[in-house]
């Protein structure tokens, strides 16, 4: 079966963030190369964004966690988006609270972590990067959606 991996844009603070994500769901990076590693003729970058995240990953279970930096000459992305959201579907109920309590410090929760009406264990959230996060626990489920 394919596998749904997000891919996250950021305005300058990737590796941030990615070092944020990987202090909660640990792991290593399976990738991180940086715009200076792809300084070619053609594809100029400036000095102050050579350091920057061009790619990046972090392994999440089955999935992988991907983002980058967009070069200012791309324009900015919009921080305050809020047409998506990225969905944890955590095989246990501590495995949720972690989750949740550790993304979610420093950013504004939504919904608190709960007994959901459906019967799940569920929240939501902004984490303090702006990305938006569902975390969810389904003991019909195990982890799965």
């Amino acid at each position: 079966m394919a596998l749904i991996n997000p891919y996250i844009n950021f305005n300058g603070n990737a590796e941030e963030t990615f070092t944020f994500y990987k202090s909660v769901f640990g792991g290593e990076f399976a990738n991180i190369t940086r715009f200076k590693d792809l300084d070619i003729p053609e594809n100029q970058f400036a000095d102050h964004e050579k350091e920057k995240i061009m790619h990046i990953a972090l392994p999440i279970g089955q999935n992988v966690l991907m983002g980058n930096d967009v070069p200012e000459r791309m324009g900015r992305v919009n921080e305050n988006e809020n047409r998506s959201k990225i969905s944890v579907a955590a095989e246990s109920k501590d495995e949720a609270e972690r989750i949740f309590n550790g993304l979610a410090v420093g950013g504004s929760i939504e919904v608190p972590m709960d007994e959901s009406p459906w019967g799940s264990f569920f929240g939501m959230f902004r984490d303090k990067y702006g990305i938006e996060w569902m975390v969810d626990f389904d003991p019909r489920h195990k982890g799965k959606v």
